[in-house]
């Protein structure tokens, strides 16, 4: 029997047990080849009042629970991804359409968000405050209560794990919406880790479902605080309808990240780290590198070489192992791609190589010449393009980098680690990688973005005690005082 097979989650939600959902249920397709893998439950709107009641009758024990306890959960939790990890990885691969390193990149960062988060269990909770009156005064941490996470498609797992780890090893229960697309990878193979770990029923609700879900989840006054990751344009709404309700929003959301190549570099490598960041996972990454800006000495040479890589690429189904690209995850997703490149085409940009697709595989595809105000540039792809621009100043390349109204990451490629570095204090943005290109994230960091890429807040490593507790005062004294009333 497989791992999988160890419950009955097929055409199921999870509201304190395996049940039917109000909105019925939906396959598993594997973009691929279109096949269907399986079948998960969809979840309606009355589904999430009955998951959120469900984990506030849940919660209150849970938090008052040994922190021991949790630790060993979310250890038990984090080794089940690694003993489980050729089976799970099968399913990411076939449901998300990620090469087999993709997949074993998310299992291995889930099972280090889950040893993470249980050494937070352990952390202080407080500290001792002065006071000007005869009493103890301190702060300490308490759990939120309940936390919504509603997760993308593009690394269905990481993306929800990240705020989902922490948040029950502080005593939480979480209520996960999962993008339908990847419901059983990013949904119920999360489920089934934390059933298998030990982690009391009602403390994880699973809720696929559409966009009247996730909207229910914010609005409910049960759940406090809201973990969203997506598009610029969705978060928007995700926080102007939790600020209606007044609740906690953490908002990751695009990017178009900036890498700047200077003259100086050693240009084969630079054209690897360049093609990296633009390729991986088709460019289906929040901090893919969106644009290329490079010094105008090399610009040219470096987009031939650039091209040169993406035309050996090879790009096919990824169960094979045999490719570096596999299909974008639907259609819709496809044809929005190859219109930017188009578009962009038509502003004047020079196609290097790609731009072209069969079915849902689209040929990586670099750009040169393009104009600033050309969509592929300016915007957040999404795909696996590289438009490349160039810069004959340091302040023109300033100026290029911050131009961009996101702020999720910049990479700086140079001789010169050092001055990289001051270079990079002129460009706002939420991670800079000196060296290396735009994509990195570890458990034990705070990450987020500026701008438009977010709303300031960071999840990952310490930041996660301010994202998913509330800070309260005490104060104790031995006796009544007295009052002039």
């Amino acid at each position: 029997m497989t791992f999988l097979d160890g419950a009955p989650w097929q055409g199921n939600i999870l509201v304190g047990e395996w049940r039917p959902g109000s909105g019925g249920d939906a396959a598993v397709i594997e973009p691929a080849t279109g096949d269907t893998l399986a079948r998960v439950g969809r979840a309606g709107v009355d589904d999430v009042a009955t998951a959120a009641q469900v984990a506030v009758d849940a919660q209150s024990a849970w938090a008052a629970a040994p922190f021991t306890e949790r630790t060993a959960i979310l250890r038990k939790a984090g080794q089940l991804f690694n003993d489980h990890a050729v089976e799970l990885a099968e399913w990411i691969v076939r449901e998300s359409g990620g090469i087999p390193p993709k997949a074993d990149l998310e299992l291995h960062v889930a099972a280090e968000e889950c040893f993470e988060a249980a050494a937070a269990a352990s952390h202080p909770t407080g500290s001792i405050l002065r006071s000007e009156m005869p009493r103890l005064s301190f702060s300490r941490r308490v759990p939120v209560g309940v936390v919504g996470v509603i997760a993308p498609f593009n690394f269905p797992l990481i993306l929800s794990i990240r705020s989902i780890a922490p948040a029950l090893a502080l005593g939480n229960a979480v209520l996960l919406k999962p993008d339908p697309r990847t419901a059983l990878c990013g949904g119920v193979v999360l489920a089934r880790v934390f059933e298998e770990a030990g982690l009391p029923s009602g403390l994880f609700g699973l809720l696929p479902g559409g966009a009247d879900v996730g909207e229910a989840i914010i609005t409910d006054p049960r759940v406090r605080v809201i973990a969203f990751t997506g598009s610029t344009a969705t978060g928007r709404s995700v926080g102007a309808l939790g600020a209606q309700h007044l609740k906690r929003v953490h908002l990751e959301l695009g990017g178009n990240s900036a890498l700047i190549v200077m003259a100086d570099v050693d240009l084969e490598k630079a054209v690897s780290v360049g093609a990296f960041g633009s390729f991986l996972h088709q460019g289906q990454i929040c901090m893919t590198t969106g644009r290329h800006i490079v010094d105008a000495s090399i610009s040219a040479e470096y987009a031939n070489l650039l091209a040169e890589h993406a035309d050996h690429l090879p790009v096919g189904d990824p169960k094979s192992g045999q490719v570096a690209l596999g299909p974008l995850i639907d259609a819709r997703q496809r044809d929005r791609v190859h219109s930017m490149v188009t578009d962009t085409l038509s502003a004047g940009a020079t196609l290097k190589a790609g731009g072209t697709y069969e079915d849902l595989f689209y040929r990586p595809t670099v750009l040169a010449d393009v104009p600033t105000t050309a969509p592929a540039y300016c915007e957040e792809v999404f795909g696996p393009v590289a438009p490349v621009v160039s810069f004959s100043t340091l302040d023109e390349a300033v100026a290029l980098a911050t131009a961009s109204p996101y702020g999720l990451s910049l990479g700086i490629l140079s001789g010169d680690g050092l001055r990289a570095l001051e270079l990079a204090d002129r460009i706002p943005t939420g991670a800079i990688h000196i060296n290396d290109q735009t994509v990195a994230d570890e458990a034990v960091i705070p990450f987020g973005g500026t701008g438009i890429s977010g709303n300031g807040s960071r999840m990952g490593g310490l930041a996660n005690l301010d994202a998913y507790t509330e800070t309260q005062w005490v104060t104790a004294q031995a006796d009544l005082p007295v009052y002039p009333f």
